[in-house]
């Protein structure tokens, strides 16, 4: 699996689907980070591309970065590769719709929640 580092590779790694586009699949837009249960996972036209998980960090910084005062779950929140959830997360690629998604899990107490976001080029930042 291959280990993303910087922004420059993980814009690299969504040529040539650089635009995002839209799907009529289970899983919906999802331009923020949004709870997505295991049911609307559409395996079968998913393939793991690449990790934002470094595997050498124990663990993961639970720091957020918002240079424009937006929040974890909104749409327009930058994809800062070394921050959370960003740095727990994994890069996929939709088949069908030839979009690229993230998707890592969230960890409260009982709950486990799968959490996907749509990658927007646009967005990414260091």
């Amino acid at each position: 699996m291959k280990f993303i580092q910087t922004a420059a590779e993980l814009r690299s790694a969504l040529a040539p689907s650089a635009t995002p586009s839209t799907c009529s699949c289970a899983i919906g837009a999802c331009p923020g980070w949004e709870s997505l249960a295991e049911y609307r996972w559409e395996a079968a036209q998913m393939t793991k591309v690449a990790t934002l998980c470094d595997p050498a960090m124990e663990e993961a910084t639970l720091e957020e970065k918002h240079p424009q005062g937006t929040r974890y779950d909104s749409p327009d929140a930058p994809v800062a590769i070394k921050f959370f959830p960003y740095n727990r997360s994994d890069v996929w690629h939709c088949s069908r719709c030839d979009r690229h998604l993230l998707r890592y899990t969230e960890f409260g107490g009982y709950n486990v929640d799968p959490r996907v976001r749509a990658l927007d080029p646009a967005k990414i930042i260091d």
